[in-house]
């Protein structure tokens, strides 16, 4: 019998609005009410007098020694005061509100009970009265105004003993013994009912994996339907072409390149449909990456487009390509939102025809009045500035192409395992040789001089400033820097000589591209700006990076905001001006002053603040687990992907006995999962 389909209403005692309070938990049947765990244990081993501190919960064992008195006081308030013998000291325990627990306590009888110690006067705020021979840890749930602890325990055990025969086990045989991780029968015995805190600990470690696993299987089950429904493309590129071209670049490819080169290509001779995420630090070189696997889809026979989120991202992808593929007479175009009609329809023409074979574009590309011969492959840049129908409707424009996704913001692996599970995922983790890292400084506020001739001096030198706030204009409640501000003071400073620009989100895009491209054409020489320049085009003669209030951003948003520097030959650093008020805040500006690896930031800001906004869209934070903690248990989290991983890849096994209670689980759990995009 599935647990998941015998209603609550089955147990004792559960009428309407107990069914209602525990749907408010999210527990809808007998399998939740069963896998609903503790958050915590509270330790049920008795102390002594002497090791106990003030105001600590302790659990202490003795004898009756007075009859219990119940008194009244206030509005419908209860007092109940007992003594107890412990340690042949005798100790005054005083309940508040539970004049029912009077029956509890017999003269001259054992008793243990549960409270808060008050050293002063040497008695006990008495919380409850533990069952002498019960468990030494007390589970403790996570509860709301609509259901109290109590009644809930009350339950899980009732549905414990009525159907615990019937628990299937959902994690293979082979890999429970693998890792020495307990069945689902003992998995719910030993989180709810622990003898110690040991057992506890055992049963959650097997908890974790458990749903961890279950979570990669469900991912794993959506990559493999997907490769069903959706036969890919076998390209068979021109290896001698792609080879030679490689080889004829001005430079050479890092390692890390070459690796994930190898990974996409051979994705694309294959017969399963490429999903892949290209994820690659701020100047790793994930651009030529694409550029040599849109290639190698010519080679073979099909067209190849890339989709930028803003047009002058697109125009500078459009030059970087035609300029690397021009001796090969492949022909590329441009199409862009702000095309005239008449222009629009004729690159939309030999897009239709066939005789373009590279298009680069920004969402124009999805619309209706652009086809394509033969979409073969492409590429999402910065795919989180896309929405999901987005991104679908430009795969949609060819017949199942293959598909690269690239990220320019680092994903911790805890991300890049939760959340993109159902992706193959590359990383180039090396930067190409010769690139200078940014030199990173933090200042504080009343330095803010140094700052000023530290500008001078490379503005003097030829260089160009971007200057970062997180505002745009004065607030009343945020005593923060803001963009008219401080551009009204570095045009005081630097207007006479200098061009001073302002960028913030308010303006409206065609002015926003403007002021770009006036300063990737260097007539701005600072610019002052939100966080809108966090993903831009490159300026390589921009090399300082001025970032106010940085105490006010996460790692990897700072990290990304450096990433505009350091493009080019010039040394480029990045000055962060904080005043931070608390141990974390300071704690990031020195973590962002030791390291420019995007990854290690990463880590360190999931861990600091969570998974945050780090991600867009869907990927917006970590999928909710009830008992592991993604970032804390990423080894645990590592080991179920790679079984996960492996069992889909054995036909033999996941047909075989041993998988029928996973896959029953898997295909009623996570079927809705087979609709995530």
């Amino acid at each position: 019998m599935d647990l998941r389909k015998i209603s609550l209403a089955e147990l004792p005692g559960v009428g309407p609005k107990k069914l209602e309070a525990l749907q408010s938990l999210g527990i809808n049947n007998v399998y939740d009410l069963l896998f609903y765990f503790p958050f915590r244990y509270e330790d049920m081993q008795a102390k002594s007098l002497d090791d106990a501190a003030d105001q600590e919960k302790i659990l202490l064992k003795g004898v009756v020694a007075s009859e219990p008195v119940v008194s009244r006081f206030g509005y419908k308030k209860t007092r109940l005061n007992v003594r107890i013998l412990v340690d042949n000291e005798s100790v005054m325990v005083t309940f508040f509100n539970q004049p029912w627990l009077k029956d509890k306590f017999e003269t001259g009888t054992d008793v243990a009970v549960y409270g808060k110690w008050n050293e002063n006067r040497r008695s006990l705020m008495g919380m409850k009265v533990i069952d002498i021979h019960g468990n030494s840890v007390d589970s403790v749930y996570s509860v709301n105004k609509n259901i109290h602890q109590k009644t809930l325990i009350n339950l899980i055990k009732v549905a414990y003993e009525k159907y615990h025969d019937q628990i299937d086990t959902v994690v293979p045989a082979y890999i429970r013994t693998k890792y020495k991780l307990l069945d689902d029968v003992q998995i719910v015995s030993g989180i709810h009912f622990p003898k110690n805190q040991e057992q506890g600990d055992e049963a959650r470690r097997s908890a974790k994996f458990r749903e961890f696993f279950l979570f990669q299987c469900g991912l794993q089950s959506i990559k493999r339907n997907d490769e069903k429904q959706n036969v890919g493309i076998v390209e068979k590129y021109d290896h001698d072409f792609i080879g030679k071209f490689i080889g004829d670049l001005p430079f050479q490819l890092t390692d890390a390149q070459n690796r994930v080169v190898r990974e996409i290509l051979a994705d694309m001779e294959s017969t399963h449909h490429m999903n892949r995420l290209l994820q690659g630090d701020v100047g790793s070189g994930k651009t030529i990456v694409s550029v040599i696997a849109m290639l190698a889809a010519v080679t073979a026979g099909y067209q190849a487009a890339i989709m930028a989120p803003t047009e002058i991202l697109a125009q500078q992808h459009f030059d970087k390509i035609g300029k690397l593929l021009a001796p090969l007479h492949i022909r590329t175009a441009l199409l862009t939102g702000s095309l005239t009609k008449k222009e629009h329809d004729f690159i939309a023409g030999d897009i239709e025809n066939g005789k373009t074979n590279i298009i680069v574009g920004t969402h124009a590309l999805i619309q209706d009045s652009v086809d394509f011969k033969d979409l073969g492959f492409i590429v999402i840049d910065e795919q989180h500035r896309f929405g999901v129908n987005q991104r679908k409707a430009l795969r949609e424009k060819g017949q199942n192409p293959d598909v690269l996704a690239m990220t320019a913001t680092p994903i911790p692996r805890t991300l890049a395992i939760t959340t993109y599970g159902d992706m193959d995922v590359s990383r180039i983790d090396q930067l190409p040789a010769g690139r200078k890292k940014v030199e990173t400084y933090w200042i504080r506020s009343q330095k803010i001089e140094q700052m000023y001739h530290f500008v001078t001096k490379e503005l003097n030198d030829g260089a160009q400033v971007y200057v970062v706030t997180p505002l745009i204009s004065e607030s009343e409640t945020m005593d923060l820097k803001n963009a008219e501000l401080i551009y009204d003071k570095f045009t005081e400073l630097f207007g006479k000589k200098y061009h001073i620009g302002i960028l913030h989100g308010q303006m409206p895009n065609d002015q926003k591209e403007a002021v770009m491209k006036d300063f990737s054409d260097k007539k701005i020489d600072v610019l002052v700006s939100t966080t809108v320049i966090e993903v831009g085009v490159d300026v390589p003669n921009a090399s300082v990076m001025v970032i106010y209030d940085a105490n006010r951003f996460g790692l990897s948003q700072l990290h990304q905001l450096r990433g505009r520097v350091g493009r080019g030959e010039k040394q480029s650093y990045c000055i962060l001006i904080a005043d931070p008020k608390n141990e974390s805040a300071t704690e990031r500006m020195k973590i962002l002053t030791s390291t420019n690896d995007g990854f290690v930031l990463a880590e360190e800001d999931l861990k600091m603040r969570g998974a945050g906004d780090l991600l867009g869209n869907r990927q917006s934070g970590l999928p909710e687990f009830k008992v592991g903690n993604p970032v804390n248990d990423i080894n645990i989290l590592e080991v179920a992907q790679e079984e996960a991983s492996q069992l889909f890849e054995n036909e033999a096994l996941m047909n075989s006995p041993e998988t029928k209670a996973l896959k029953s689980f898997i295909n009623d759990e996570y079927e809705q999962l087979n609709n995530f995009d």
